[in-house]
C-alpha cells in the first residue's frame, strides 16, 4: 500500500500499534514470569491490565474511523520482543534478570511513547478530537509506566544486580 496522505500514515501507524500492543500482550505475562522482585511482578501485572486498556482505546479509535481494528506487523516490536528472549534466556543471576527486564521494558515503553505521542498530534492535526483524548490516555499510562519502572531501578534493582 502506497501512503499518500497523513490520514493514511495516521491510519497505518494505528494498525502498527495495534499489533504492537497485541504483542506485548502476550509479552508481559512471560517477562512478569521471570522476575523475581514482588513489586517488579506487581508493575509488570499492573500494566498487563493497562495494556488491554490500550487494546480497547485503539479499537475504538478504529470504530471512530469507521475502519476495522486490524493490525500491520510491527518491525520494531518484533525487534525488541526478540531482543528480551534473547537476552532473558542468556541471563542467570536473579538480581541481574530483575535489571535486564526493567531494561527490557522500558525500550518497549520508550517506542510507545514515541508512537503514541505522534499519533495524538497526528489526531489533532487531522481533527479526530476524540481520538486524540484516547490516544493521550495511553500516553500518559505509558509515561507513568515507564516512571514506575525507572524508579525501581534506580531505588532497588540496579544496585542489587551490581
Amino acid at each position: 500500500m502506497t501512503i499518500q496522505t497523513l490520514g493514511e500514515l495516521f491510519h497505518h501507524t494505528l494498525k502498527d500499534v495495534l499489533y504492537a500492543e497485541r504483542t506485548i500482550l502476550k509479552t508481559l505475562p512471560k517477562m512478569q514470569r521471570k522476575a523475581t522482585d514482588a513489586k517488579l511482578k506487581a508493575a509488570f501485572a499492573s500494566h498487563l491490565e493497562e495494556t488491554e486498556q490500550h487494546l480497547v482505546r485503539l479499537e475504538g479509535v478504529f470504530d471512530m474511523l469507521a475502519k476495522p481494528a486490524r493490525g500491520v506487523k510491527c518491525d520494531a516490536m518484533v525487534g525488541l520482543v526478540d531482543e528480551a528472549e534473547a537476552l532473558m534466556a542468556d541471563i542467570e543471576d536473579i538480581e541481574t534478570m530483575d535489571a535486564a527486564l526493567i531494561s527490557l521494558a522500558q525500550a518497549v515503553e520508550h517506542y510507545e511513547i514515541a508512537r503514541y505521542g505522534t499519533l495524538v498530534a497526528w489526531a489533532k492535526q487531522l481533527g479526530h478530537a476524540e481520538a486524540a483524548a484516547l490516544l493521550k490516555a495511553t500516553l500518559d499510562e505509558e509515561y507513568g509506566a515507564d516512571k514506575a519502572l525507572s524508579k525501581l531501578a534506580e531505588q532497588r534493582l540496579n544496585a542489587a544486580a551490581a
